[in-house]
């Protein structure tokens, strides 16, 4: 009996402090997508990836021309001189194939490197925002199925940052 009072208690309790808290909600990639530092960051992002699809180009390009070469020499080689020729390109084939995975590689690291800090910044304004107007609660507006249009956080939050954004309705 005295067992069941207390769980009994102990749901009360936990019922009525939860009533009480205030439940927010807002979309941390839309919040980010239209702060000024994330458009840099974006374009700079979209320089980086040129700088690696060039780069990729042009070590394809190397290998097409060597290719070519070593075919119109390889008569005059010895067979000695073949076999080195050919462990080279085959080395510089490996780097022509593996250097799509390490571009990949590359641009994310540089990703997290732009855009961790921005991320870290929004997710700040927010606990600041939602401390300001009394939430308990700030949840991803992405893992939501149902939620109230009164209790997102993205138009607070752009005021306090000075931003004038026209928001979907």
């Amino acid at each position: 009996m005295k067992k069941s009072f207390w769980i009994i208690a102990i749901l009360l309790v936990s019922t009525s402090a939860f009533s009480q808290s205030k439940i927010g909600y807002i979309s941390i990639q839309e919040l980010m997508i239209v702060m000024p530092e994330y458009k840099k960051a974006e374009a700079d992002l979209l320089d980086y990836q040129k700088a690696l699809v060039d780069q990729g180009n042009e070590l394809q390009k190397e290998f097409v021309k060597r290719d070519s070469l070593d075919k119109i020499e390889s008569a005059k080689w010895t067979p000695a001189q073949r076999e080195v020729k050919r462990k080279e390109l085959e080395q510089m084939y490996r780097r022509v194939m593996g250097y799509n995975e390490e571009a990949n590689q590359l641009f994310t690291q540089k990703e997290q490197t732009l855009i961790l800090p921005i991320q870290r910044k929004a997710i700040k304004i927010v606990q600041e925002v939602g401390k300001e107007n009394g939430y308990s609660y700030i949840l991803n507006k992405e893992h939501l199925i149902a939620y109230p249009t009164a209790d997102d956080l993205l138009p607070l939050v752009l005021k306090k940052l000075n931003l004038k954004v026209e928001l979907p309705k």
